[in-house]
């Protein structure tokens, strides 16, 4: 299951109460070179246009400007609803803001814990086929896609055939290998390594965001699911 959702009062009221300091730092050095806030020219014009790339350590998926000077790291089940409450929502969409803009690198770690606690193999599913789409250079469209249609959290309901129709929605995914790759769960040393990495990460569920190393404090938690306090949020972390 994801993380309780509690503290969305309050940590707007906090926020709020930072707002101001937070945006003066911003996200890193980078933001400072404009005056709102934002660099001066976009790093990308479209989610397509997005560096994708698997970390040295073989288990984490980067997305975004190399040169971003904060990095926001999420881990993620993909059969838990809270992570995709966070996915489809306002969140997401201004953690997608930064990501373009080139000040935030996103970076990704799938756990598959679910499938042990509701029975079935949809989260390892979902993985295998996440990293077969970043081959393919498709990572952050076919992850819209997957949660846009997230089946019911108990139905396990990431299966091949699944699967399969949904990259049927992302242009230049779906293919002769890609479909290998997902009935044959060709990275399923992926999705070990995957889970072991969130287990070792000292996470307490999905999702957890973490800003430069640092776990965002429960206290602002509620708080990452809203555009508007996302990046004070992410401001904070970084800065204590």
């Amino acid at each position: 299951m994801g993380k309780p959702r509690g503290g969305r009062t309050h940590a707007l009221a906090l926020t709020a109460a930072v707002l101001t300091g937070a945006f003066a730092t911003g996200c890193g050095s980078r933001a400072a070179e404009a005056g709102d806030g934002r660099p001066d020219t976009p790093a990308y014009t479209s989610v397509r246009e997005f560096d994708e790339s698997l970390a040295p350590d073989g288990v984490t998926v980067r997305v975004g400007s190399a040169r971003a000077t904060t990095v926001v790291h999420l881990y993620e089940d993909m059969r838990c609803p809270v992570c995709e409450e966070f996915e489809t929502g306002s969140g997401s969409e201004g953690l997608r803001e930064l990501i373009l803009d080139g000040e935030v690198r996103a970076e990704y770690t799938l756990a598959s814990f679910l499938d042990d606690r509701l029975g079935g193999k949809g989260s390892k599913k979902a993985a295998n086929a996440l990293r077969a789409a970043l081959e393919r250079g498709r990572f952050v469209e076919y992850h819209d896609v997957l949660f846009a249609h997230q089946p019911e959290e108990s139905e396990d309901g990431y299966t091949d055939a699944f699967l399969l129709e949904m990259a049927s929605q992302v242009p230049g995914l779906r293919g002769a290998e890609f479909g290998a790759a997902v009935k044959g769960m060709k990275y399923r040393d992926f999705v070990t390594a995957s889970e072991r990495a969130y287990e070792k990460s000292g996470a307490p569920g999905t999702p957890t965001m973490e800003v430069d190393g640092r776990m965002v404090d429960q206290s602002l938690y509620g708080a990452i699911f809203e555009k508007e306090s996302l990046p004070v949020v992410i401001g904070v972390t970084a800065h204590s």
